[in-house]
Protein backbone atom coordinates (compact mmCIF):
# COMPACT_ATOMS: atom_id res chain seq x y z
CA UNK A 1 0.00 0.00 0.00
CA UNK A 2 1.20 3.52 -0.85
CA UNK A 3 0.47 6.36 1.53
CA UNK A 4 1.05 10.11 1.74
CA UNK A 5 1.74 11.75 5.09
CA UNK A 6 0.66 15.34 5.64
CA UNK A 7 1.26 17.62 8.59
CA UNK A 8 -1.06 20.58 9.15
CA UNK A 9 0.45 23.04 11.62
CA UNK A 10 -2.55 25.04 12.77
CA UNK A 11 -2.89 27.74 15.39
CA UNK A 12 -3.87 25.34 18.16
CA UNK A 13 -1.93 22.21 17.24
CA UNK A 14 -0.45 19.95 14.57
CA UNK A 15 -2.54 17.40 12.73
CA UNK A 16 -0.70 14.45 11.21
CA UNK A 17 -2.86 12.71 8.60
CA UNK A 18 -2.27 9.60 6.55
CA UNK A 19 -3.90 9.46 3.12
CA UNK A 20 -4.38 6.67 0.61
CA UNK A 21 -3.53 7.40 -3.01
CA UNK A 22 -7.24 8.01 -3.78
CA UNK A 23 -7.28 10.89 -1.29
CA UNK A 24 -9.24 9.06 1.41
CA UNK A 25 -8.15 9.42 5.02
CA UNK A 26 -6.66 6.44 6.82
CA UNK A 27 -6.40 8.21 10.18
CA UNK A 28 -5.20 11.40 11.80
CA UNK A 29 -3.64 12.40 15.09
CA UNK A 30 -3.60 15.91 16.55
CA UNK A 31 -1.15 17.14 19.16
CA UNK A 32 -1.88 20.52 20.72
CA UNK A 33 0.56 23.27 21.58
CA UNK A 34 0.06 26.60 23.36
CA UNK A 35 -0.14 30.15 22.12
CA UNK A 36 1.14 32.92 24.35
CA UNK A 37 -0.08 36.52 24.53
CA UNK A 38 2.68 38.56 26.20
CA UNK A 39 0.80 41.85 25.69
CA UNK A 40 -2.18 43.24 23.78
CA UNK A 41 -1.57 42.58 20.09
CA UNK A 42 1.36 40.21 20.80
CA UNK A 43 0.71 36.59 19.77
CA UNK A 44 3.57 34.04 19.82
CA UNK A 45 4.40 30.35 19.69
CA UNK A 46 7.48 28.29 20.48
CA UNK A 47 8.77 26.57 17.33
CA UNK A 48 10.13 23.79 19.51
CA UNK A 49 6.51 22.97 20.36
CA UNK A 50 5.77 22.59 16.62
CA UNK A 51 8.60 20.09 16.19
CA UNK A 52 7.65 18.13 19.30
CA UNK A 53 4.06 17.96 18.05
CA UNK A 54 5.21 16.75 14.62
CA UNK A 55 7.38 14.03 16.17
CA UNK A 56 4.73 12.86 18.63
CA UNK A 57 1.87 12.90 16.10
CA UNK A 58 3.92 11.03 13.50
CA UNK A 59 4.96 8.28 15.88
CA UNK A 60 1.44 7.94 17.27
CA UNK A 61 -0.10 7.85 13.79
CA UNK A 62 2.30 5.15 12.56
CA UNK A 63 1.63 3.07 15.66
CA UNK A 64 -2.13 3.64 15.57
CA UNK A 65 -2.42 2.52 11.94
CA UNK A 66 0.28 -0.12 11.97
CA UNK A 67 1.86 1.57 8.96
CA UNK A 68 5.27 0.48 7.76
CA UNK A 69 7.26 3.70 7.24
CA UNK A 70 8.57 2.25 3.96
CA UNK A 71 5.00 2.48 2.57
CA UNK A 72 4.99 6.28 2.87
CA UNK A 73 5.72 7.66 -0.61
CA UNK A 74 6.20 11.22 0.54
CA UNK A 75 5.70 13.82 3.26
CA UNK A 76 4.33 17.34 2.84
CA UNK A 77 3.64 20.09 5.35
CA UNK A 78 1.10 22.89 5.62
CA UNK A 79 1.27 25.63 8.21
CA UNK A 80 -0.05 28.94 9.39
CA UNK A 81 1.08 31.83 7.22
CA UNK A 82 2.34 35.39 7.76
CA UNK A 83 4.57 34.49 10.67
CA UNK A 84 8.10 35.46 11.54
CA UNK A 85 10.44 32.90 13.03
CA UNK A 86 14.09 33.92 13.04
CA UNK A 87 16.57 31.06 13.21
CA UNK A 88 20.35 30.98 13.36
CA UNK A 89 22.67 29.10 11.02
CA UNK A 90 22.09 25.89 13.00
CA UNK A 91 18.28 26.16 12.68
CA UNK A 92 17.99 27.13 16.35
CA UNK A 93 15.02 29.47 16.90
CA UNK A 94 15.98 32.91 18.13
CA UNK A 95 13.02 33.37 20.45
CA UNK A 96 9.38 32.61 19.80
CA UNK A 97 7.72 32.86 16.42
CA UNK A 98 5.53 35.92 15.98
CA UNK A 99 2.46 34.32 14.40
CA UNK A 100 -0.21 35.49 11.97
CA UNK A 101 -2.56 36.99 14.58
CA UNK A 102 0.08 39.36 16.00
CA UNK A 103 -0.50 43.07 15.26
CA UNK A 104 2.24 44.72 17.34
CA UNK A 105 4.19 46.16 14.38
CA UNK A 106 1.97 49.18 13.72
CA UNK A 107 4.92 51.62 13.78
CA UNK A 108 6.83 49.42 11.34
CA UNK A 109 3.76 49.31 9.10
CA UNK A 110 3.63 53.12 9.03
CA UNK A 111 7.35 53.27 8.24
CA UNK A 112 6.99 50.75 5.40
CA UNK A 113 4.12 52.75 3.91
CA UNK A 114 6.15 55.94 4.11
CA UNK A 115 9.09 54.29 2.31
CA UNK A 116 7.14 52.37 -0.35
CA UNK A 117 3.63 53.80 -0.59
CA UNK A 118 0.34 51.99 -0.07
CA UNK A 119 -0.59 51.48 -3.71
CA UNK A 120 2.92 50.57 -4.87
CA UNK A 121 3.26 47.98 -2.14
CA UNK A 122 -0.16 46.53 -2.97
CA UNK A 123 0.61 46.17 -6.65
CA UNK A 124 4.02 44.54 -6.04
CA UNK A 125 2.92 42.06 -3.40
CA UNK A 126 -0.81 41.70 -4.01
CA UNK A 127 -1.32 42.71 -0.37
CA UNK A 128 -1.37 45.89 1.64
CA UNK A 129 1.85 46.58 3.48
CA UNK A 130 0.66 45.74 6.97
CA UNK A 131 1.65 44.81 10.49
CA UNK A 132 -0.06 41.47 9.85
CA UNK A 133 2.66 40.23 7.50
CA UNK A 134 6.11 38.77 8.06
CA UNK A 135 8.17 41.77 6.95
CA UNK A 136 6.73 44.19 9.50
CA UNK A 137 7.16 41.60 12.26
CA UNK A 138 10.82 41.14 11.35
CA UNK A 139 11.29 44.90 11.28
CA UNK A 140 9.78 45.10 14.76
CA UNK A 141 12.40 42.64 15.98
CA UNK A 142 15.10 44.69 14.25
CA UNK A 143 13.89 47.84 16.03
CA UNK A 144 13.28 46.34 19.48
CA UNK A 145 15.66 43.37 19.67
CA UNK A 146 18.58 44.21 17.36
CA UNK A 147 20.84 41.47 18.78
CA UNK A 148 18.24 38.84 17.96
CA UNK A 149 17.80 40.21 14.46
CA UNK A 150 21.55 40.44 13.87
CA UNK A 151 22.03 36.78 14.82
CA UNK A 152 19.42 35.55 12.33
CA UNK A 153 20.34 33.45 9.31
CA UNK A 154 16.80 32.99 7.96
CA UNK A 155 13.19 34.09 8.41
CA UNK A 156 10.80 31.15 8.24
CA UNK A 157 7.14 30.30 8.50
CA UNK A 158 5.85 27.32 10.48
CA UNK A 159 5.95 24.74 7.70
CA UNK A 160 9.36 25.99 6.52
CA UNK A 161 10.81 25.28 9.96
CA UNK A 162 9.40 21.75 9.99
CA UNK A 163 10.69 21.06 6.47
CA UNK A 164 14.09 22.30 7.59
CA UNK A 165 14.02 20.04 10.66
CA UNK A 166 13.01 17.07 8.49
CA UNK A 167 15.53 17.63 5.68
CA UNK A 168 18.13 20.19 6.77
CA UNK A 169 17.07 22.36 3.78
CA UNK A 170 16.12 26.00 4.37
CA UNK A 171 13.47 26.97 1.81
CA UNK A 172 9.92 28.23 1.35
CA UNK A 173 7.22 28.02 -1.29
CA UNK A 174 5.47 30.69 -3.32
CA UNK A 175 2.26 30.58 -1.29
CA UNK A 176 3.97 31.27 2.05
CA UNK A 177 6.28 33.79 0.37
CA UNK A 178 3.19 35.66 -0.84
CA UNK A 179 2.34 36.30 2.82
CA UNK A 180 5.60 38.04 3.68
CA UNK A 181 5.05 41.44 2.00
CA UNK A 182 8.38 40.81 0.24
CA UNK A 183 7.44 38.73 -2.84
CA UNK A 184 6.75 40.23 -6.26
CA UNK A 185 3.67 38.21 -7.19
CA UNK A 186 4.02 39.00 -10.89
CA UNK A 187 7.59 37.70 -11.27
CA UNK A 188 7.47 35.14 -8.41
CA UNK A 189 10.76 36.46 -7.10
CA UNK A 190 11.77 38.26 -3.93
CA UNK A 191 11.33 41.96 -4.63
CA UNK A 192 14.63 43.82 -4.81
CA UNK A 193 12.65 47.07 -4.85
CA UNK A 194 11.06 46.32 -1.50
CA UNK A 195 14.22 44.92 0.05
CA UNK A 196 16.12 48.06 -0.96
CA UNK A 197 13.38 50.42 0.25
CA UNK A 198 13.15 48.66 3.61
CA UNK A 199 16.88 47.96 3.96
CA UNK A 200 15.83 44.35 4.47
CA UNK A 201 18.66 41.81 4.22
CA UNK A 202 17.81 39.39 1.41
CA UNK A 203 20.10 36.85 3.08
CA UNK A 204 17.21 36.14 5.47
CA UNK A 205 14.87 35.15 2.64
CA UNK A 206 14.76 31.41 1.91
CA UNK A 207 15.14 29.87 -1.52
CA UNK A 208 11.81 29.82 -3.39
CA UNK A 209 10.14 26.61 -4.56
CA UNK A 210 6.85 25.37 -5.93
CA UNK A 211 4.83 23.48 -3.33
CA UNK A 212 5.28 20.14 -5.10
CA UNK A 213 9.06 20.41 -5.35
CA UNK A 214 10.87 17.62 -3.51
CA UNK A 215 13.35 19.75 -1.59
CA UNK A 216 15.02 16.95 0.34
CA UNK A 217 14.58 13.69 2.17
CA UNK A 218 14.12 12.78 5.81
CA UNK A 219 17.51 12.86 7.52
CA UNK A 220 18.67 10.09 9.85
CA UNK A 221 18.27 12.46 12.80
CA UNK A 222 14.70 13.35 11.82
CA UNK A 223 13.94 9.69 11.19
CA UNK A 224 15.02 8.81 14.71
CA UNK A 225 12.82 11.57 16.14
CA UNK A 226 9.70 10.90 14.07
CA UNK A 227 9.75 7.19 13.26
CA UNK A 228 9.85 7.90 9.53
CA UNK A 229 12.24 6.12 7.21
CA UNK A 230 15.42 8.03 6.44
CA UNK A 231 15.43 9.01 2.79
CA UNK A 232 11.63 9.49 2.53
CA UNK A 233 10.96 12.34 0.04
CA UNK A 234 9.72 15.63 1.52
CA UNK A 235 7.76 18.08 -0.64
CA UNK A 236 8.01 21.79 0.09
CA UNK A 237 4.30 22.04 0.88
CA UNK A 238 2.47 25.33 1.31
CA UNK A 239 0.74 27.83 3.52
CA UNK A 240 -2.46 26.63 5.13
CA UNK A 241 -4.71 28.86 3.03
CA UNK A 242 -3.34 27.59 -0.26
CA UNK A 243 -3.33 23.98 0.95
CA UNK A 244 -6.95 24.36 2.05
CA UNK A 245 -7.77 25.73 -1.40
CA UNK A 246 -6.48 22.57 -3.07
CA UNK A 247 -8.00 20.33 -0.42
CA UNK A 248 -11.38 21.94 -1.10
CA UNK A 249 -11.05 21.11 -4.79
CA UNK A 250 -10.62 24.75 -5.84
CA UNK A 251 -8.03 24.15 -8.54
CA UNK A 252 -9.59 25.94 -11.53
CA UNK A 253 -11.07 29.35 -12.26
CA UNK A 254 -14.66 29.92 -11.21
CA UNK A 255 -14.63 28.05 -7.91
CA UNK A 256 -14.45 29.39 -4.36
CA UNK A 257 -14.22 28.18 -0.79
CA UNK A 258 -14.66 29.46 2.76
CA UNK A 259 -12.62 28.23 5.71
CA UNK A 260 -14.25 28.47 9.13
CA UNK A 261 -11.40 27.98 11.57
CA UNK A 262 -9.69 30.09 14.22
CA UNK A 263 -9.57 32.72 11.50
CA UNK A 264 -11.80 32.60 8.43
CA UNK A 265 -11.38 33.46 4.80
CA UNK A 266 -13.13 33.33 1.44
CA UNK A 267 -10.99 32.77 -1.63
CA UNK A 268 -11.25 32.18 -5.38
CA UNK A 269 -9.00 30.58 -7.98
CA UNK A 270 -7.99 32.88 -10.86
CA UNK A 271 -5.34 33.03 -13.57
CA UNK A 272 -4.44 36.62 -12.69
CA UNK A 273 -4.33 38.49 -9.39
CA UNK A 274 -7.32 40.69 -8.57
CA UNK A 275 -6.49 44.22 -7.40
CA UNK A 276 -9.39 45.78 -5.51
CA UNK A 277 -9.67 49.56 -5.98
CA UNK A 278 -9.91 50.02 -2.23
CA UNK A 279 -7.16 47.47 -1.55
CA UNK A 280 -9.50 45.66 0.83
CA UNK A 281 -8.82 42.16 -0.56
CA UNK A 282 -5.50 40.59 -1.44
CA UNK A 283 -3.86 37.78 -3.39
CA UNK A 284 -2.05 34.59 -2.41
CA UNK A 285 -0.24 32.23 -4.70
CA UNK A 286 -2.01 28.92 -5.21
CA UNK A 287 -0.07 25.68 -4.71
CA UNK A 288 -0.18 25.52 -8.50
CA UNK A 289 2.13 28.46 -9.25
CA UNK A 290 0.16 29.29 -12.42
CA UNK A 291 -2.86 30.28 -10.29
CA UNK A 292 -3.66 33.03 -7.80
CA UNK A 293 -6.19 33.03 -5.00
CA UNK A 294 -7.82 36.45 -4.43
CA UNK A 295 -8.94 36.43 -0.83
CA UNK A 296 -10.36 38.25 2.12
CA UNK A 297 -9.42 37.06 5.63
CA UNK A 298 -10.90 37.95 9.00
CA UNK A 299 -8.80 37.52 12.11
CA UNK A 300 -11.19 36.05 14.67
CA UNK A 301 -13.91 33.71 13.45
CA UNK A 302 -13.70 30.46 15.43
CA UNK A 303 -11.52 32.44 17.83
CA UNK A 304 -14.49 34.71 18.63
CA UNK A 305 -16.75 31.71 19.17
CA UNK A 306 -14.16 30.00 21.38
CA UNK A 307 -13.51 33.16 23.39
CA UNK A 308 -17.23 33.68 23.98
CA UNK A 309 -17.83 30.05 24.91
CA UNK A 310 -14.85 29.73 27.26
CA UNK A 311 -15.32 33.12 28.90
CA UNK A 312 -19.03 32.84 29.69
CA UNK A 313 -19.87 29.14 29.66
CA UNK A 314 -16.71 27.04 29.85
CA UNK A 315 -14.85 24.98 27.26
CA UNK A 316 -17.23 22.00 27.35
CA UNK A 317 -20.41 23.96 26.61
CA UNK A 318 -20.84 23.51 22.84
CA UNK A 319 -24.16 21.69 23.36
CA UNK A 320 -25.45 24.64 25.38
CA UNK A 321 -24.50 27.09 22.65
CA UNK A 322 -26.09 24.87 20.00
CA UNK A 323 -29.35 25.04 21.97
CA UNK A 324 -28.99 28.83 22.08
CA UNK A 325 -28.82 29.00 18.29
CA UNK A 326 -32.04 27.05 18.06
CA UNK A 327 -33.76 29.26 20.66
CA UNK A 328 -32.85 32.69 19.26
CA UNK A 329 -34.42 34.03 16.08
CA UNK A 330 -32.60 35.60 13.10
CA UNK A 331 -31.41 39.06 14.09
CA UNK A 332 -30.46 37.89 17.60
CA UNK A 333 -33.08 39.99 19.33
CA UNK A 334 -31.56 43.18 17.96
CA UNK A 335 -28.07 42.43 19.29
CA UNK A 336 -24.93 42.81 17.15
CA UNK A 337 -21.47 41.43 17.82
CA UNK A 338 -18.36 42.93 16.24
CA UNK A 339 -15.86 40.02 15.90
CA UNK A 340 -12.71 42.10 16.09
CA UNK A 341 -11.04 40.68 19.19
CA UNK A 342 -7.65 40.56 17.42
CA UNK A 343 -8.02 43.71 15.33
CA UNK A 344 -9.00 43.10 11.73
CA UNK A 345 -7.48 42.54 8.34
CA UNK A 346 -9.87 42.38 5.40
CA UNK A 347 -12.01 44.36 4.91
CA UNK A 348 -11.18 46.93 7.60
CA UNK A 349 -7.39 46.86 7.92
CA UNK A 350 -7.69 48.26 11.41
CA UNK A 351 -5.35 46.87 14.05
CA UNK A 352 -7.16 48.97 16.68
CA UNK A 353 -10.58 47.40 16.06
CA UNK A 354 -11.94 45.48 19.00
CA UNK A 355 -14.84 43.20 19.79
CA UNK A 356 -18.13 44.63 21.01
CA UNK A 357 -21.70 43.68 21.76
CA UNK A 358 -24.06 46.42 20.57
CA UNK A 359 -27.75 46.61 21.40
CA UNK A 360 -27.83 44.80 24.73
CA UNK A 361 -31.01 45.45 26.70
CA UNK A 362 -32.72 44.25 29.84
CA UNK A 363 -34.53 41.59 27.82
CA UNK A 364 -31.41 40.26 26.08
CA UNK A 365 -31.08 36.53 26.65
CA UNK A 366 -27.85 34.52 26.56
CA UNK A 367 -29.23 32.78 23.47
CA UNK A 368 -29.40 36.13 21.66
CA UNK A 369 -25.80 36.91 22.54
CA UNK A 370 -24.70 33.49 21.27
CA UNK A 371 -26.53 33.96 18.00
CA UNK A 372 -25.15 37.50 17.68
CA UNK A 373 -21.59 36.08 17.82
CA UNK A 374 -22.29 33.67 14.94
CA UNK A 375 -24.17 36.29 12.95
CA UNK A 376 -21.42 38.88 13.48
CA UNK A 377 -18.78 36.54 12.09
CA UNK A 378 -21.06 35.83 9.13
CA UNK A 379 -21.76 39.54 8.46
CA UNK A 380 -18.05 40.21 8.25
CA UNK A 381 -17.67 37.35 5.77
CA UNK A 382 -20.49 38.83 3.68
CA UNK A 383 -18.53 42.07 3.34
CA UNK A 384 -15.59 40.04 2.01
CA UNK A 385 -17.75 38.05 -0.41
CA UNK A 386 -19.37 41.21 -1.77
CA UNK A 387 -15.90 42.58 -2.57
CA UNK A 388 -14.71 39.37 -4.25
CA UNK A 389 -17.85 39.37 -6.40
CA UNK A 390 -16.19 42.22 -8.28
CA UNK A 391 -13.49 39.79 -9.43
CA UNK A 392 -15.92 37.05 -10.43
CA UNK A 393 -19.37 36.07 -9.24
CA UNK A 394 -19.36 32.68 -7.54
CA UNK A 395 -22.69 31.11 -6.65
CA UNK A 396 -21.46 27.86 -5.13
CA UNK A 397 -19.13 28.13 -2.15
CA UNK A 398 -17.38 25.13 -0.61
CA UNK A 399 -17.02 25.28 3.17
CA UNK A 400 -14.29 23.60 5.17
CA UNK A 401 -12.69 23.91 8.59
CA UNK A 402 -13.78 22.99 12.08
CA UNK A 403 -16.78 25.33 12.06
CA UNK A 404 -18.25 23.57 9.02
CA UNK A 405 -19.44 20.71 11.23
CA UNK A 406 -21.81 23.09 13.04
CA UNK A 407 -25.01 22.69 10.97
CA UNK A 408 -26.83 25.62 12.60
CA UNK A 409 -23.89 27.94 11.96
CA UNK A 410 -23.73 26.83 8.33
CA UNK A 411 -27.42 27.61 7.79
CA UNK A 412 -26.97 31.06 9.33
CA UNK A 413 -23.97 31.62 7.07
CA UNK A 414 -25.91 30.55 3.95
CA UNK A 415 -28.78 32.86 4.90
CA UNK A 416 -26.53 35.87 5.49
CA UNK A 417 -24.30 35.32 2.42
CA UNK A 418 -27.37 34.62 0.30
CA UNK A 419 -25.52 31.83 -1.52
CA UNK A 420 -25.76 28.04 -1.59
CA UNK A 421 -23.07 26.37 0.50
CA UNK A 422 -21.49 22.99 -0.16
CA UNK A 423 -20.09 21.52 3.05
CA UNK A 424 -17.37 19.01 2.26
CA UNK A 425 -17.01 15.59 3.78
CA UNK A 426 -14.11 15.50 6.23
CA UNK A 427 -14.25 19.29 6.16
CA UNK A 428 -11.61 19.50 8.86
CA UNK A 429 -9.16 17.49 6.73
CA UNK A 430 -9.07 19.73 3.65
CA UNK A 431 -5.87 21.57 4.56
CA UNK A 432 -3.99 18.35 5.26
CA UNK A 433 -5.43 16.84 2.06
CA UNK A 434 -4.15 19.80 0.04
CA UNK A 435 -0.66 19.30 1.45
CA UNK A 436 -0.85 15.57 0.72
CA UNK A 437 -1.86 16.27 -2.89
CA UNK A 438 1.16 18.56 -3.26
CA UNK A 439 3.30 15.71 -1.98
CA UNK A 440 1.61 13.30 -4.39
CA UNK A 441 2.27 15.60 -7.34
CA UNK A 442 5.87 15.94 -6.17
CA UNK A 443 6.59 12.20 -6.03
CA UNK A 444 4.75 11.54 -9.32
CA UNK A 445 1.72 9.81 -7.80
CA UNK A 446 -0.58 12.41 -9.43
CA UNK A 447 -0.14 14.13 -12.80
CA UNK A 448 -1.32 17.54 -11.53
CA UNK A 449 -3.61 19.25 -9.02
CA UNK A 450 -6.73 18.43 -11.02
CA UNK A 451 -7.12 15.24 -8.96
CA UNK A 452 -8.29 17.42 -6.07
CA UNK A 453 -11.70 17.98 -7.67
CA UNK A 454 -12.64 14.32 -7.35
CA UNK A 455 -11.10 13.96 -3.90
CA UNK A 456 -13.08 16.85 -2.35
CA UNK A 457 -16.47 15.19 -1.83
CA UNK A 458 -19.55 17.29 -1.00
CA UNK A 459 -21.46 15.94 1.99
CA UNK A 460 -24.22 18.55 2.48
CA UNK A 461 -25.70 21.34 0.38
CA UNK A 462 -27.48 24.22 2.08
CA UNK A 463 -29.66 26.79 0.33
CA UNK A 464 -30.35 30.21 1.85
CA UNK A 465 -33.80 30.71 3.36
CA UNK A 466 -35.39 33.66 1.49
CA UNK A 467 -37.74 34.34 4.41
CA UNK A 468 -34.76 35.56 6.46
CA UNK A 469 -33.35 37.87 3.81
CA UNK A 470 -35.15 41.00 5.00
CA UNK A 471 -34.03 40.88 8.62
CA UNK A 472 -30.48 39.98 7.65
CA UNK A 473 -30.18 42.80 5.13
CA UNK A 474 -31.29 45.28 7.79
CA UNK A 475 -28.96 43.88 10.44
CA UNK A 476 -26.08 43.70 7.97
CA UNK A 477 -26.41 47.44 7.26
CA UNK A 478 -26.49 48.16 10.99
CA UNK A 479 -23.45 45.91 11.53
CA UNK A 480 -21.45 48.07 9.12
CA UNK A 481 -22.73 51.25 10.77
CA UNK A 482 -21.79 49.95 14.21
CA UNK A 483 -18.14 49.52 13.26
CA UNK A 484 -18.02 52.89 11.50
CA UNK A 485 -19.42 54.59 14.58
CA UNK A 486 -17.09 52.81 17.01
CA UNK A 487 -13.89 53.06 14.96
CA UNK A 488 -12.88 56.39 16.57
CA UNK A 489 -13.54 54.90 20.00
CA UNK A 490 -11.34 51.90 19.21
CA UNK A 491 -8.57 54.25 18.04
CA UNK A 492 -8.84 56.22 21.28
CA UNK A 493 -8.79 53.10 23.41
CA UNK A 494 -5.55 52.00 21.76
CA UNK A 495 -3.72 54.93 23.37
CA UNK A 496 -5.81 55.32 26.53
CA UNK A 497 -3.91 54.88 29.81
CA UNK A 498 -4.37 51.58 31.62
CA UNK A 499 -4.62 51.57 35.38
CA UNK A 500 -2.07 49.49 37.25
CA UNK A 501 -3.11 46.43 39.22
CA UNK A 502 -3.45 46.90 42.96
CA UNK A 503 -0.51 45.52 44.98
Amino acid sequence: MTYLLAHDLGTSGNKAALFRADGSVVASVTVAYPTVYPADGHVEQDAGDWWRAVCESTRTLLEKTGTDPSDIAGVAVSGTMMGCLLVDAHLEPLGNSIIWADTRASSEEAWMLARVGLQRGYHITGHRLSASYSAAKALWIRAHEPQRFGAAAAMLNAKDYIVARLTGVVATDYSDASGTNLLDISTLKWSDELADALDFPTSLLPELHAAADIVGTVTPEAAAATGLLAGTPVAMGGGDGSCACVGAGVVAEGSAYNVIGTSSWISLATREPYFDDGMRTFNWLHLDPSLYTPCGTMQAAGFSYGWYRDTFFGPNSDATLAAHLAASRPGAGGVLFLPYLLGERSPLWDANARGAFVGLGASTAPADMTRAVIEGISYNLKIILDLLDQATRVDDIRVIGGGAVNAAWMQILADILGRPLAVLANADMATARGAAIAGGVGVGLYPDYGVAQAMARVETRLDPNPDRDGVYQQMFALFQQAYAGLAPVFAGLSTAPRGKAQP
